[in-house]
């Protein structure tokens, strides 16, 4: 088969749609003024920025004043751990729950805040990459200030039972928040469904521009101030808005928040295709993650006896994009903290690759991919 370049990790990140980049270009070169400026240019900006807050919160199932934008998913979940934390601070609640599989953005915060005296529960996952809600009900106190469990991993895909968990924070008055940064465009996000306190989103991972996110805070929810300067964002979050990358997110947001199922059933038909493919003509190899609670296009699979990075790089000299696990943590030498806490030992964590499919990605290049990959590990193997 003819060489084909096949990009499978929309997972790290994804193309800026036609339809966004059209939307923000006429905020970098026509009305190019500062959202907070008083003049046509300014006003014109301002009137971008409040459209795109209005996509948001319908695309949420929020209400107005519950959206502030960021600069992606990492600073907002900065910042509601942090806010959490300094409120419970003051009611001498200094606990926090989370999982061992979050994302580093929570992952590290949690573990600062550990060094300021707070008290951190990192619950487990069975080999299904699944936290169990008993144990998050057990993990509960008097002391708790906050639990931030994700909607879905970034790595293996499984989707956490979110909803229970912030039923569970609701019923003892626990702040309750949610990564959920994977999950929009693969399903349907409604934070009264989820019982979300605070809920973290970034545009890359869904067609809208790099540096541009949002955290969603519950009406009533306190929120400290986290940058301080001008009054954006209410006075909570200080600097120039980044008015092409906003619109861009609001466009991408509302474009995704329809044919939600229908794509996500496209997608899901193409993983299987490519997962089934793998484990039949491959052998040695193994799905990592729940079969059926997880993202349609999350193909994680771990091949014995072969390291990662290097079919890594052998994928790629045949046009095939992938990853070896998060990208925020590519270049570190230990092996993914998501699968060694799912059982695997270190060799298998090792030898794991992350596929990540979006409706972009076609049949005709899954074909490609089971047509090439067998010959590369088994070559791999023999080295």
């Amino acid at each position: 088969m003819q060489k084909m370049n096949v990009y499978a990790d929309n997972a790290a990140t994804t193309r800026v749609s036609r339809e966004a980049l059209d939307a923000a270009m006429p905020y970098f070169t026509e009305d190019f003024g500062n959202a907070a400026s008083s003049h046509s240019k300014g006003m014109s900006a301002a009137k971008a920025v409040l459209d795109a807050r209005a996509k948001t919160v319908a695309a949420l199932g929020a209400k107005v004043g519950e959206i502030y934008f960021t600069s992606g998913a990492t600073e907002s979940d900065n910042w509601a751990i942090m806010s959490a934390a300094a409120l419970g601070e003051k009611s001498g609640k200094r606990h926090i729950v989370t999982t061992a599989i979050e994302h580093h953005a929570v992952l590290n915060t949690c573990k600062a805040l550990e060094k300021k005296g707070f008290e951190v529960t990192y619950l487990p996952v069975g080999s299904s990459g699944i936290v169990d809600t008993e144990d998050i009900k057990n993990a509960l106190r008097d002391d708790t200030c906050l639990v931030s469990i994700m909607l879905a991993n970034n790595e293996v895909g499984t989707l956490q039972p979110v909803s229970q968990a912030g039923a569970l924070c609701r019923e003892r008055g626990i702040l309750f928040h949610t990564d959920a940064v994977q999950a929009v465009g693969q399903m349907k996000i409604n934070v009264d469904e989820l019982c979300a306190d605070m809920l973290s989103l970034s545009g890359h991972k869904f067609h809208a521009m790099k540096g541009v996110g949002v955290l969603y805070v519950r009406s009533g929810t306190e929120l400290v101030s986290f940058i301080h300067g001008g009054e954006q964002e209410k006075g909570r979050r200080a600097g120039t808005h980044n008015v092409p990358a906003i619109v861009s997110l609001g466009t991408a947001i509302a474009q995704m928040s329809k044919d939600t199922d229908k794509r996500s059933s496209y997608i899901k038909s193409l993983s299987d295709r490519l997962a089934h493919g793998i484990l039949h003509k491959v052998p040695g190899t193994h799905l990592n993650g729940d079969r059926e609670k997880r993202l349609a296009g999350n193909v994680n699979i771990c091949f014995d006896g072969v390291e990662g990075e290097s079919l890594l790089m052998m994928l790629d000299m045949k046009g095939i994009c992938v990853s070896s696990g998060s990208a925020c943590a590519s270049g570190s030498l230990e092996p993914s903290h998501v699968l060694t806490a799912m059982g695997l030992d270190r060799a298998k964590a090792r030898g794991s690759i992350r596929f990540s499919l979006n409706e972009e990605n076609t049949g005709e290049e899954i074909e490609y991919i089971l047509s090439v990959l067998p010959e590369i590990i088994d070559k791999l193997r023999h080295i």
